[in-house]
């Protein structure tokens, strides 16, 4: 059974693609972050609910990294509704083999990605 506990000392939100690689480098199996608030595929589009166009290549950055750190086994990706199209993007530190703790640079390195 996976226990979240968001870390006390942990932003509010991940703000920065650099951010979540540090938090995953540190993180104890089970820990949780949140990366972002909202409903990611809309906030992602570049065109926020009233059609007017917003920037987010920091928040492209961040989902990107986490959906890799996901597929090379770091982070397990949840989400938890928080009311009608918003949600709580969580990702959860996996157990790493014995001595095996990534840094922040690999994680944030190409081959991570």
């Amino acid at each position: 059974m996976i226990v979240i506990a968001l870390m006390p000392d942990a932003p509010a939100m991940i703000t920065s693609e650099e951010d979540l690689c540090a938090w995953v480098s540190q993180a104890e199996p089970g820990e949780a972050i949140e990366y972002h608030r909202g409903f990611l595929c809309i906030d992602r589009s570049g065109i926020d609910r009233f059609g007017a166009p917003v920037e987010t290549p920091a928040l492209n950055q961040i989902a990107q990294r986490a959906y890799a750190l996901s597929e090379a086994g770091f982070v397990h990706l949840v989400q938890r509704r928080i009311e009608t199209e918003s949600f709580s993007y969580l990702a959860i530190a996996r157990p790493q083999p014995e001595g095996a703790a990534p840094t922040a640079a690999i994680l944030l390195s190409e081959e991570a990605a």
